[in-house]
């Protein structure tokens, strides 16, 4: 684990905490020493503090994703407004935590972020009739014309690729898993952010607009259906 805080304080009691919990940590205090250390040692997850000097933890993530770097990566952030948790996922961050925060909570995310997506298990979601079902293997994935190859991290739609970050990828995947049937909010959240935002959020449904822009096709049939007070299902018309 790669661990970005340069409050030394927070980076020294964190850094005690993770290792305690388990995990062998690296930690620096500021971006510039983030990206050398992942570039140099690739983690498994990263935690990053927005505000750093010289490079910020946004930043950070920016060129990670544009190197097509797939880690996941949880922020450390005082900013409590919408805008801001948005803009982290929008630079490819996977997750936040909000300071000050509960180090237990840091734990149960860091637990979600490096759980490996799997099929929903029977009764969590309902059926929404008949539908083909997903093609699954070790390696691929396969419903509704959606192609995915889980060990690259590609994505195509018939013959066209589809550019995705990290979490779109993994929402994809999980429709995908579970083609025809509805997945509810919580589940969708739970499977893949590790909790439920609220149901005053607006995070699932932006990341499904996102999918929505990079699947939908001129004349070809919408994948992504919104089933109002439930959830989400992937099927094709």
């Amino acid at each position: 684990m790669l661990l970005a805080e340069d409050d030394r304080a927070i980076r020294h009691a964190l850094e005690r905490a993770l290792t305690l919990e388990g995990y062998q940590v690296t930690a620096v205090a500021d971006g510039v020493e983030a990206l050398a250390q992942a570039h140099k040692n690739p983690p498994d997850v990263l935690v990053l503090d927005v505000m750093m000097p010289g490079i910020d933890g946004l930043q950070v993530c920016r060129v990670l994703r544009a190197e097509g770097d797939r880690t996941p990566i949880l922020m450390l952030t005082a900013l409590v407004e919408t805008a801001d948790r948005i803009a982290g996922l929008d630079a490819g961050a996977d997750d936040y935590v909000v300071k000050p925060f509960d180090v237990e909570e840091v734990f149960a995310r860091l637990r979600a972020l490096l759980r490996r997506t799997t099929p929903v298990p029977a009764g969590t979601a309902a059926p929404e009739g008949p539908a083909r079902e997903a093609q699954v293997s070790d390696r691929q994935v396969e419903a509704a014309g959606i192609r995915m190859d889980l060990q690259a991290r590609r994505a195509w739609r018939g013959r066209r690729e589809l550019e995705l970050t990290r979490t779109e990828f993994e929402l994809l995947e999980l429709l995908a898993r579970n083609a025809g049937i509805v997945l509810d909010h919580s589940t969708i959240y739970d499977r893949i952010w590790g909790y439920d935002f609220g149901p005053g959020s607006k995070n699932l449904a932006v990341y499904v607009g996102y999918l929505r822009r990079k699947l939908d096709e001129p004349g070809a049939p919408q994948l992504i259906h919104t089933v109002r007070g439930v959830g989400y299902v992937l099927r094709e018309d």
